[in-house]
């Protein structure tokens, strides 16, 4: 199974967002994170929707902003996105006639609920305010081009 990494390309966008002067065109960001703009694109449109940016055509547009990063958290993203699995890991038959699977895939879903549970918990308490702050420590004298980086 592949993994699902739009809530990393989200939080990456973001973050770019929170620590640039100016609005970012779609083409900045996709040579940031090495990859085509048409994905950025595609992503900003449903963040726009849930109205943590907006757009701006023209000489100087570009995406930014438009919450409070105090206001959303991880939780909130992942939930914009559709609430993907978590895990990679999952049942070998879903409705087993073998009373050993049975048994297997019982343990294991009890393991993966719980755990998912708890990395839910865990994001319903990071805000991008956190990350934002944090990226700002890392950054020497929250200089840009050491985030232009991926």
């Amino acid at each position: 199974m592949k993994r699902d990494s739009r809530l990393s390309l989200v939080l990456h966008l973001l973050l770019h967002m929170a620590h640039s002067k100016r609005p970012m065109t779609s083409e900045e960001m996709g040579t940031s994170l090495q990859t085509n703009s048409v994905v950025v694109r595609r992503t900003l449109a449903g963040l726009r929707e849930a109205g943590w940016i907006h757009s701006e055509k023209g000489h100087g547009g570009g995406w930014s902003l438009a919450c409070d990063l105090d206001a959303i958290t991880l939780r909130d993203i992942h939930k914009a996105l559709g609430e993907p699995p978590m895990l990679a890991m999952g049942l070998r038959n879903d409705d087993p006639a073998c009373l050993v699977e049975q048994v297997v895939n019982q343990v294991i879903d009890q393991a993966l609920r719980e755990a998912e549970a708890m990395v839910l918990e865990k994001f319903s308490r990071v805000t991008l305010a956190e990350l934002s702050t944090e990226l700002g420590r890392r950054a020497p004298h929250g200089r840009q081009e050491h985030l232009d980086h991926g």
